[in-house]
């Protein structure tokens, strides 16, 4: 089975949309309806048609005897999405309308609150807000708890129906009860449903810097960069000292965005490769002659936890190749690639198909990027509890190759400023503001690092 339609690569769910830390989904559509083979021996063949006669009881048994009348339907999507939540955290079951939702939201525009978030002890934990949402507006945190929905706790919703609760009409309102990740009171947040546009970047020029902000891998995101980078050109008439590529907060989205954005930066070198279940569905994906639209200059890329997926891959292709120096927090750590397999009633499952390796060899399953340059965002997170990573999630798939592997060799070209930037914020730094970049510690450090790798060179695209 060769995979070619659409890999996707996310890390969760997003509220209004089912999705995964959306930089290890592969995005591939199966043309055709499942089939089953049969690829056992006939005394494996008799174990499993007695397991589902099993099946087959409880659920006439749950028809029968269960407190309250439940229809045929619920069971058995219930029971699917059992079966495929106990392989991992991101293999799932996705009714019709689910999955409709995670179209929109690849295409770049989906209902909702704009939330990406994840279960844990029975609460559902933020990884991130998607930038200029509801959720976002909200200030709503990576590592908050959300604990009741319009009032009624979350405690035994599964993801799927907490999700759906989050859902709604465009203009209609919600509550949310939130535990803030950094205070020991709950909080009631009023927000109001949107049609999210995703805008996938953005841009700013400081001083002879420019700054890239990429905070999704939808449809667009290779594009928004390639855009970016001419608006920049033009706003600098191509006289830059380099870039800073912002993926903080970014949960991935489909694999051929991330390896098209890797390869905007790449000349040569390898950006990622998939090793699947099968030898003849593991691939390779490696640059493109004169494919670095950012004209060689240096650039320094910014993760933190809520880093994951495609954008874990795009840091590790940049940081193995010494194409760039990554900058901030350890990163997310999905390692995992899905596709998703429509099925016949057009609903559709998200399966693990593949792991994905860095060019060197890394598999960062459970693990994430490294920063070459560690910088907390606030003193607060240097000393809080870590927050959640791919590690944490029930299911979790171990890394392949943790202990085969030798570390990546210590960098040798980091720039004598690399020394000198403080691991978190000084004591007197300002409240961080996200409509003052001036407060934001490590955008901060990271445009002092760009300035320090090279003089003023012209640019061109």
């Amino acid at each position: 089975m060769k995979f070619r339609s659409g890999l996707l690569i996310g890390s969760a769910f997003v509220a209004g949309l089912a999705v995964m830390p959306a930089s290890d989904v592969l995005l591939h559509r199966f043309g055709g309806v499942l089939g089953i083979a049969s690829a056992h021996a006939d005394d494996n063949a008799t174990g499993t048609y007695q397991l589902l006669s099993l099946f087959g009881d409880v659920f006439e048994r749950v028809k029968a005897d269960y407190v309250t009348p439940v229809n045929d339907q619920s069971l058995i999507e219930n029971a699917i999405n059992g079966m495929l939540a106990g392989l991992d955290p991101h293999s799932a079951y996705m009714n019709a309308q689910q999955y409709r939702d995670m179209q929109a939201q690849t295409d770049g525009a989906f209902g909702g609150l704009g939330l990406e978030v994840s279960q844990e002890g029975g609460w559902i934990k933020v990884i991130s807000p998607i930038d200029g949402t509801p959720a976002a507006k909200a200030n709503i945190k990576p590592n908050d708890l959300i604990i009741a929905i319009d009032g009624k706790s979350v405690q035994g919703l599964s993801l799927d129906t907490a999700v759906d609760e989050m859902r709604g009409a465009p203009g209609s309102s919600i509550s949310l009860t939130i535990k803030p990740a950094d205070k020991p009171k709950p909080v009631v947040l009023k927000l109001t449903r949107e049609v999210i546009n995703v805008p996938a970047v953005h841009s700013e020029v400081y001083g002879d810097i420019g700054y890239i902000r990429l905070s999704v891998f939808s449809e667009n995101a290779d594009q928004g960069i390639r855009d970016a980078i001419k608006k920049i050109n033009a706003q600098t008439k191509g006289k830059l000292h380099g870039y800073v590529l912002d993926l903080r907060n970014n949960p991935g989205g489909l694999l051929d965005q991330g390896v098209a954005v890797a390869n905007d930066f790449l000349n040569t070198g390898e950006i990622v490769s998939t090793r699947a279940r099968h030898p003849e569905d593991s691939e390779v994906w490696s640059a493109k002659p004169d494919g670095d639209v950012a004209g060689d200059l240096p650039i320094v890329v910014l993760i933190n936890p809520g880093t994951a997926s495609a954008a874990e891959i795009v840091s590790g292709a940049l940081q193995d190749n010494r194409r760039a120096i990554i900058m901030g927090e350890r990163s997310f750590g999905k390692g995992s690639v899905q596709t998703v397999i429509p099925l016949p009633d057009n609903s559709a499952m998200r399966l693990t198909t593949a792991r994905y390796f860095t060019p060197s060899g890394r598999s960062i399953q459970d693990l994430g990027i490294t920063p070459d340059i560690p910088v907390a965002e606030s003193i607060e997170a240097a000393n809080a509890m870590q927050p959640l990573r791919e590690s944490d999630l029930q299911h979790a798939m171990l890394n392949p190759n943790s202990k085969q592997l030798p570390p990546l060799a210590a960098r040798t070209d980091l720039p004598a400023i690399a020394k000198s930037i403080p691991k978190a914020p000084p004591a007197d730094w300002p409240k961080f503001d996200p409509a003052k970049p001036a407060t934001d510690f490590q955008l901060q450090e990271a445009l002092k690092v760009v300035a320090a790798m090279a003089p003023v060179k012209s640019a061109s695209n």
